[in-house]
């Protein structure tokens, strides 16, 4: 079983007196930046020059500067940029102001396990990664919440990392929920593997192929579409509060009896066989090094991929669709 940590295991005093860059101010950077204020501590937001996020940042109330400077005058220094950009921000911004027992922290652990990101061994390096995305974060933390995270430690220079990842994990709100203990491997291949095969590589050809059988085989596209994927909405809901009895409990029996016959005939033997395949590529680094030079290239083939997809039948369907939908917001 994991070890979980909640408010009484961490202590937020720790934070006093310190000064908390948070680089980035996207989903997650946002939703951190503003629960750790809310929680009393002293937040710069780090960003480059020109960054459209300024505006909005200094527009909620936060100090905003330049990265070099936010990492220059802070003790803990959160990276809340994309991976891809992470290295150079680290490289170029941070890593010349890093001094005796400072504390970098990341949201996943990619950069640290491939070595895109190395810091001296003077500092802690931990991890805090919200299970969630940042609005949801954002809005249960108001709502006097919080959201489970992972927590790691790399590098433990002051023998105090862990007891500061969870500081910064109570000021996030994530302590009210539970933080589980982690390493930073566990955590990249764990969340590398299920984007993969499940949550956006896995659902997303499940639902596109679906559709395809339908439409193919003479029925109406918008059909295909309600079938394959605007309902699926409503099942994923199930999942997440109450597992997969609860969705089998709240179905019909004409579709928890299609979930029993059905399932292992779609995701079959051959489909495990390929989902170890995507976990070995991951753990042995093959995805890491492919990813890396994708972006060594200027992401071509990553900019091929999203133009196809977006021009797939199933989008223009839907696009239609939603257009009938106003309570779906923009």
């Amino acid at each position: 079983m994991a070890k979980v940590y909640y408010e009484s295991d961490a202590d937020l005093e720790l934070l006093r007196g310190k000064k908390i860059a948070v680089v980035g101010y996207g989903s997650q950077g946002h939703a951190h930046a503003l629960n750790l204020r809310d929680n009393g501590c002293d937040v710069v937001v780090g960003l480059y020059e020109g960054s459209r996020s300024a505006d909005q940042a200094r527009k909620d109330g936060l100090e905003v500067t330049n990265t070099d400077r936010a990492a220059g005058q802070s003790d803990i220094i959160m990276i809340l940029a994309p991976d891809q950009y992470q290295r150079d921000i680290f490289e170029r911004d941070i890593k010349p102001n890093l001094s005796d027992g400072k504390t970098v922290m990341v949201a996943h652990g990619f950069n640290l396990l491939y070595r895109q990101i190395s810091p001296p061994p003077n500092v802690d390096v931990s991890m805090i990664a919200p299970k969630s995305p940042g609005h949801i974060m954002r809005e249960q933390f108001e709502m006097g919440n919080g959201v489970p995270a992972l927590v790691a430690v790399h590098q433990d220079a002051t023998g105090r990392a862990l007891d500061t990842a969870l500081a910064y994990g109570k000021g996030v709100g994530s302590a009210r929920a539970g933080i589980l203990e982690t390493t930073i491997k566990e955590e990249t291949e764990t969340d590398n593997f299920g984007e993969q095969a499940v949550l956006c590589g896995g659902v997303s050809a499940l639902v596109t192929m679906a559709f395809e059988t339908l439409v193919k085989a003479g029925y109406q596209p918008e059909l295909a579409y309600f079938e394959c994927l605007h309902e699926l909405k409503l099942i994923v809901d199930l999942f997440y509060k109450g597992g997969l009895s609860m969705m089998r409990y709240s179905v019909s029996d004409t579709a928890e009896f299609g979930d029993y016959y059905a399932g292992p005939r779609v995701i079959d033997e051959h489909v495990r066989a390929s989902m170890q395949k995507l976990l070995d590529d991951i753990q042995d680094g093959t995805f890491a090094r492919t990813w890396i030079l994708e972006n060594v290239a200027g992401t071509p083939t990553l900019q091929a991929m999203r133009a196809r997809g977006a021009e797939h039948q199933i989008e223009k369907v839907g696009a239609e669709l939603r257009s009938m939908m106003p309570w779906l917001g923009k």
